[in-house]
């Protein structure tokens, strides 16, 4: 899933009192606001935070710091426990995303799908694409994941950029399915939530059954997006 809900290592388990957050939650002033816009238009062009350092100078120094003081945890959102017994070749592949709560890395997107790799280095490649419906076009982030604690757990941690990781927590799955066939994700607070399936469509009673779990850990369910499992026709070429 699209995902730049960011969290910097070393993690202590929570997030800070900083009163910083960047996310659905986040509070902040408009001058910061205009430092996460610029970062954001520029990502495409940045292949490493040393690279930003030197090619934006100071505010590029002014960004990581407040990276820095957003960062947020990798633990799952209180109350919520990732699933035990899980396994990971059972989840690699493709998943479509079925749902989400709406945030600005995703905004207008439509037939997102995230495929899961092994890595190399035991870790998990990460490949999200969505239409763009706003710039009419396909919008790819690859990124990396690894887990927080015992491989068995359904928690991990995802980055998109450098260092910087956001956490990744599967709260439910079809165990009965070889291949898990549907999965709902949630990130570091209630802020971020996601409904995946195999297939581009899932079954209006394993939405509701997703949906009810969720919306008894305190996930603001009613706000919900359904997710358009094809781009526009006129599009539909990559």
């Amino acid at each position: 899933v699209l995902d730049a809900q960011v969290a910097s290592e070393p993690d202590d388990g929570r997030c800070g009192s900083h009163g910083l957050r960047w996310g659905g939650a986040v509070q902040t002033t408009e001058s910061v606001e205009h430092l996460f816009k610029f970062f954001f238009s520029q990502r495409k062009n940045i292949s490493s935070p040393l690279s930003m350092m030197r090619a934006h100078g100071r505010q590029a120094v002014l960004i990581m710091a407040l990276f820095s003081l957003a960062a947020c945890s990798t633990a799952p959102p209180e109350g919520a426990v990732p699933v035990t017994g899980f396994e990971l070749d059972r989840y690699l592949g493709t998943w479509h995303e079925i749902a989400r709560l709406d945030h600005r890395f995703e905004r207008g997107l439509v037939a997102v799908t995230a495929d899961y790799t092994l890595r190399e280095d035991g870790g998990v490649a990460v490949t999200n694409r969505g239409f763009d419906t706003e710039d009419d076009e396909w919008s790819v982030a690859e990124g990396k994941a690894y887990f927080v604690g015992a491989e068995d757990t359904g928690s991990l941690k995802v980055s998109f950029f450098g260092p910087f990781y956001g956490g990744y927590h599967i709260l439910a799955l079809d165990e009965a399915a070889p291949d898990y066939r549907y999965a709902l994700v949630a990130g570091p607070n209630t802020d971020y939530l996601w409904l995946l399936a195999r297939d581009p469509a899932l079954p209006e009673s394993d939405i509701e059954r997703l949906v009810a779990i969720a919306g008894d850990l305190g996930f603001p369910v009613d706000e919900l997006i359904r997710v358009a499992p094809e781009p526009p026709a006129v599009n539909a070429t990559d």
